[in-house]
């Protein structure tokens, strides 16, 4: 009997010690931190273009729109239809006793899920700059230099309803998730140049491509027709007819450069 408790005894431990690792391995699984390559640089001082720091559409609810957002089971967190919350005032009456009312302000996506981010650290090419030294007989040194201004454009990759809020929703996410500095549209100006060098050997040519990373966005957007309803004093959000669609999109890193050097004998 002893010997029977003793192994019930270790059976609650070890179940108890896996449970605690398995949750502690899933803390870490969440802090687990978004790293940049070697081969990325930041080019924000450099870039001869200045692109427009892209402002996140963070909006903190007004008292009302926060009353409005809590008497719905559906998340809201579409920062245009908050707008609207703010810019809204409704006086209550005690004398509203029996008063009815819905008022439809239109069909919203209410809400975006991420499902992952990845970033293509060499979405779209740029540049290149190359120096040919096979006569040579000493090694050559190649820096990065802008040929040409380029412009270098993001977007969803399926045609979406209301599509500038999704956007939104969705770069929110992915800032979140890589912390990179992302817009749909990045211009990488001519003339830009960085300091970091790169030696060509004697007798080979050196190839130096740079590319823009841009962030793979993935998910779900949810759609509702949203209706503001009156019930003598009380108000609240009505949403009906909700649905889900999933959608990716491509989001650039503004000011950053990805490198890729290699050398060889011949053209490639």
């Amino acid at each position: 009997m002893k010997r029977m408790i003793a192994v019930v005894v270790m059976l609650m431990v070890m179940s108890m010690s896996f449970s605690a690792f398995a949750e502690d391995g899933g803390k870490k699984e969440e802090k687990k931190k978004f790293t940049i390559p070697d081969s990325v640089l930041n080019i924000s001082k450099e870039n001869t273009y200045t692109n427009p720091t892209q402002d996140l559409p963070y909006l903190q609810p007004s008292q009302l729109a926060q009353e409005l957002l809590d008497s719905t089971e559906v998340e809201i967190e579409n920062p245009d239809l908050i707008r609207i919350l703010n810019e809204s005032t409704i006086n209550s009456s005690k004398l509203a006793l029996g008063f009815r009312a819905s008022i439809y302000l239109g069909e919203w996506p209410l809400a975006y899920k991420s499902d992952g981010t990845e970033v293509n650290w060499q979405f779209k090419k740029v540049n290149t700059n190359y120096v040919d030294n096979r006569g040579g007989r000493t090694p050559q040194i190649l820096t990065y230099s802008q040929e040409q201004q380029k412009k270098v454009n993001g977007g969803l990759t399926a045609k979406i309803p209301n599509s500038e809020a999704v956007k939104k929703m969705m770069m929110i996410k992915a800032v979140e998730y890589t912390n990179l500095p992302l817009a749909f549209e990045t211009v990488i100006g001519q003339g830009t140049k960085k300091g970091q060098t790169y030696n060509i050997p004697a007798k080979q040519l050196g190839y130096l491509h740079s590319y823009v990373p841009a962030a793979n966005e993935k998910g779900k957007v949810t759609y509702g027709e949203v209706y503001l309803t009156f019930k003598g004093s009380k108000r609240k959000l009505e949403v009906k007819n909700v649905t889900q669609q999933g959608i990716s999109a491509w989001i650039p890193v503004q000011d950053n450069l990805s490198f890729s050097f290699f050398a060889a004998n011949q053209p490639r």
